[in-house]
């Protein structure tokens, strides 16, 4: 593409790519001089034009300005950076249905759902925490919304391999950062919004102002943003949505609202009450924060111009998300499910549901850490909820990068005043224990890590097999 496309009255360089990493430039390319919290690009322009950039777009006054190069100076890098990439790939997003989705907790169950729901009609592709997946590919994610470039470059591969839809986790990271500034939503989803992120955003507030974004820049023609009814930021995102705004519920009033729920370990039924009529539900999710992802995602799609009736049929049996209430069954006689759950909301809400699921008589137990380099204040406060719902609690590794796990799980374990509890280092040691220890009728939660196939060490990434590998392992060992 001639770069006099991408910018007005420049002249007609021939561009092969975009890069905002110095490293990654190659002959052709532009290389977009970002500033980061660490780094700043500016100061790689030497290393970017050696490896072959055609051209440097900045914000900064520079002093030095080699040979060879076009220079292009903008108020704001980022977003033309966004601007370009959106162009350059031909505007991807404008060719799929969008579905972005938003909140603390239950992003991948949701984007899941509506993946799985349409995928037989409506080839969908998926970008989120556990995987990028479209048509018969599927890759590893670094982000859980990742760089407005990378983005854009994987939409058009969608839109290439047959795509019509995208099902997108957009974190508070990626909104604040400005990622998905490219992306042209056709239906915005809003989960609930929950103690998270304080180290990044710093305040509730500035949290909440990050998420916003998505409501605020829904301006695609027949936009719509789906909210919770029951979450108290309800209001205020309705206010700022520039789309029309379709509520789902439990507790009051809503669109589309769950009543007359009955929950098991196996599945869940409920009555969906929407536009004066009743739809009977049954669907093998369990717990009454399902009941919340389901109703999002069924919101979601009718409201995209799918048939309700054929939305319902689908279910009663929606396909397992990795690592999300995964229950783990190889025939034993107790329960061990695995969970994402990292925020205190997400640990209570999995604890009161292994509360739920355990006969009187018997063990809830739990398997958890809490990552290094995060919000440490919640620590004491997961020790406090396991405390209050287990019976018996393992404390363990979960990403300690350059922290010392010992003194994360003495944090934990402040918090822990009457329950019998012990640390296990090594992840799998702790799943090891905590599954030869379980009794019939006990219910064994792991707790953090889902499916993930990494630890963050000191080093960086390091392997690991996933909590459902690891409880499928030991359960088997256990059964002998």
């Amino acid at each position: 593409m001639r770069l006099s496309k991408l910018f007005k009255n420049a002249p007609t360089v021939n561009i092969t790519g975009l890069s905002f990493d110095s490293r990654t430039v190659r002959p052709g390319n532009i290389y977009f001089c970002l500033p980061g919290l660490t780094n700043d690009g500016h100061d790689f322009i030497d290393s970017a034009i050696k490896n072959g950039a055609v051209c440097i777009v900045h914000s900064k006054e520079l002093l030095n300005m080699a040979s060879g190069a076009v220079y292009i100076r903008v108020e704001d890098v980022n977003d033309a950076m966004n601007k370009v990439a959106r162009i350059f790939y031909a505007k991807p997003s404008d060719k799929l249905k969008m579905y972005g989705v938003t909140g603390t907790n239950g992003k991948s169950t949701i984007t899941n759902i509506i993946r799985d729901m349409i995928n037989d009609k409506t080839p969908c592709g998926y970008i989120g925490t556990i995987a990028i997946k479209y048509g018969d590919i599927e890759l590893q994610p670094n982000l859980t919304t990742p760089d407005a470039l990378f983005l854009q470059s994987k939409l058009a591969d969608m839109v290439r391999v047959g795509m019509k839809a995208c099902a997108l986790e957009v974190s508070s990271h990626g909104l604040a950062q400005h990622r998905v500034d490219g992306i042209s939503f056709d239906c915005a989803i809003f989960t609930n919004l929950t103690y998270d992120h304080l180290d990044f955003h710093g305040t509730m507030e500035n949290y909440f102002e990050a998420k916003s974004l998505l409501f605020k820049n829904l301006v695609k023609e027949n936009g719509v943003s789906i909210l919770n009814r029951d979450d108290e930021k309800y209001e205020a995102l309705k206010d700022c949505s520039k789309a029309r705004v379709v509520s789902y519920g439990i507790n009051k009033e809503a669109d589309y609202r769950a009543i007359n729920i009955k929950m098991s370990s196996q599945g869940t039924q409920f009555d969906l009450v929407y536009s004066g009529h009743m739809y009977p539900i049954k669907t093998n999710l369990v717990g009454n924060f399902n009941v919340y992802n389901l109703l999002a995602a069924v919101s979601a799609l009718n409201e995209t111009g799918y048939d309700l009736d054929k939305i319902i049929e689908k279910c009663s049996h929606i396909a397992q998300v990795e690592g999300r209430m995964e229950r783990i069954d190889c025939g034993q006689p107790y329960n061990v499910i695995v969970d994402f759950a990292h925020t205190p909301d997400g640990m209570e809400k999995m604890m009161q549901f292994g509360r739920s699921i355990t006969m009187p008589g018997h063990r809830l137990i739990a398997v958890f850490g809490s990552a290094g380099k995060r919000d440490v204040h919640k620590r004491k406060v997961f020790g406090e909820l396991a405390d209050k719902y287990c019976d018996y609690i393992i404390v363990t590794e979960d990403d300690p990068r350059d922290e010392d796990p010992k003194e994360i799980a003495d944090q934990i374990k402040s918090g822990i005043q009457n329950t019998l509890h012990v640390f296990v280092q090594d992840r799998y040691e702790a799943i090891h224990q905590a599954i030869s220890s379980a009794q019939e009728g006990d219910t064994v939660l792991l707790l953090g890590k889902g499916d993930e196939s990494f630890i963050y060490r000191e080093n960086g990434r390091a392997p690991w097999v996933g909590d459902n590998v690891a409880a499928k392992e030991c359960i088997q060992a256990n059964l002998g």
